[in-house]
């Protein structure tokens, strides 16, 4: 295919009489018409606007013969809303001098249809008239199967992202204790350690919880499986939405439950944890009408002021608890501060 800059030597007046057009044709238009081999062309009269020539590639967009379209305007083809818009883009192209890319989008016999247009001014001629060269390619097949491949690669995207969370939901869950929601003691352990090495790098403090829930009621006995299940799941809830998200809490064993509070010493987690003491003492869970009242016993460790090793800081807090249940339980226990010799 000849370029545009391969057509400066051509004859324009052999054109024009291919054409049929009454002005000779500008080589740089011809260029740009065989640069775009395949769309449909018509050719205007610049002032008017009328139809001078157009293929049957153009008149049959339309659904009819080039014929018809000699001497008639974009007005007496299409309603207005089609037709100003079509003049305002040929008005452009003649103030522009050079070539001029657009689109237009057109309901025609109940269809949308897109089309990329090509117009390019021609000087005026020998006669004194200008010509407005207009190169249409109708796009609607590839605008829709783009759009159609768009939504495709949305939906994907969306479904991968849908896929991505639900994969981490299942791994989340398979960390979890089903009973009550919390996280599962190896992985308890693992931000155990995760923690205490952090915390002696920063040299920063962290606390150490273990809370039992208090020898059941006679009542509770008495509903047996089915109250202490209940009970598991309102200790989940409230560890749940006690914490913080930096926080870790878990199922221990079957009656313990653990909790790390990264960053807090030994006194705001007692503070905490003795709110958290008597919200339980106070929480309604009911089963089969009756209600279900439960306390808990909590000791409380502290790196680095109980102990400095992972061992030692639960063995610390393990004794803390079973001071608080000695007590009679629904209590609240520090673990004993370390005094090294200087």
């Amino acid at each position: 295919m000849p370029t545009a800059s391969e057509h400066d030597g051509l004859q324009d007046d052999a054109y024009a009489q291919l054409l049929r057009l009454p002005l000779p044709v500008s080589a740089r238009a011809l260029g740009a018409f065989a640069a775009h081999r395949g769309a449909a062309l018509a050719v205007k009269e610049a002032r008017s606007g009328r139809y001078l020539a157009v293929d049957e590639a153009y008149a049959a967009l339309w659904g009819t013969r080039a014929g018809a379209l000699r001497g008639v305007t974009d007005a007496d083809l299409f309603d207005a809303s089609i037709a100003v818009p079509l003049r305002a883009a040929d008005q452009a192209a003649l103030v522009r001098g050079g070539p001029l890319a657009g689109t237009h989008r057109i309901e025609w016999q109940g269809q949308r249809r897109d089309f990329s247009v090509l117009r390019f001014a021609a000087p005026a001629g020998a006669e004194g008239e200008g010509l407005l060269f207009a190169f249409w390619t109708d796009t609607t097949a590839t605008d829709r199967q783009q759009a159609q491949l768009e939504n495709a690669l949305r939906q994907l995207e969306q479904q991968q992202r849908s896929n991505e969370i639900l994969r981490r939901e299942l791994a989340d869950q398979a960390l979890r204790d089903p009973e009550t929601g919390l996280y599962s003691r190896p992985h308890f352990e693992d931000q155990f350690r995760r923690e205490l090495d952090l915390s002696m790098r920063e040299h920063r403090e962290f606390a150490l919880v273990l809370l039992g829930i208090d020898e059941p009621s006679a009542r509770v006995r008495e509903l047996g499986e089915r109250a202490q299940a209940r009970l598991l799941e309102a200790m989940g809830r409230l560890l749940r939405g006690g914490t913080r998200a930096m926080d870790c809490s878990c199922r221990f064993d079957a009656g313990r439950f653990a909790v790390l509070l990264s960053g807090v010493g030994l006194a705001t987690a007692h503070a905490r944890m003795e709110g958290l003491r008597r919200t339980c003492a106070s929480q309604i869970v009911v089963l089969d009408g009756q209600e279900l009242g439960f306390t808990v016993s909590i000791g409380v460790a502290s790196f680095p002021h109980t102990a400095h090793g992972q061992s030692d800081l639960l063995a610390a807090c393990e004794a803390a608890l079973a001071e608080a249940r000695r007590r009679g339980g629904n209590a609240v226990t520090l673990a004993s501060i370390r005094f090294e010799d200087a």
